[in-house]
């Protein structure tokens, strides 16, 4: 069961935006930026999802430096698709960040990805 943590400005909307889609197989957790650094590099979450209201720097910041860009990507004010998103999760990618006046768009579309790679 993959384990999400959300963290950032919006990371109760993520958290329950997420949750209402009542995806099986997913576990989500809110959380913060140095904790989800920690459960990362130890195998006790599998993704985190950030927010910001830029989508940009701010929400991923100090995991970028703790984990390193490989693991991150932000979407800034682009909206991503499932299948872009499966090719990041294939990628490695672990970490991602996105703009708070998106997450009724892009939590959704993470979440699905995330749910389909099980």
């Amino acid at each position: 069961m993959p384990k999400i943590l959300t963290g950032g400005v919006g990371k109760t909307e993520v958290a329950d935006t997420v949750g209402s889609l009542r995806l099986d197989g997913l576990e989500i957790t809110v959380s913060n930026d140095m904790d989800a650094a920690t459960k990362l590099r130890s195998g006790g979450a599998d993704y985190y999802l950030g927010t910001c209201h830029t989508g940009a720097g701010a929400s991923l910041g100090i995991l970028v430096g703790l984990l390193g860009q490989p693991f991150c990507h932000t979407f800034g004010r682009s909206v991503p698709t499932e299948d872009e998103v499966a090719g990041l999760l294939a990628d490695g990618k672990k970490v991602f960040g996105f703009a708070i006046d998106q997450i009724d768009v892009i939590a959704p579309v993470m979440a699905r990805a995330i749910a389909a790679r099980g």
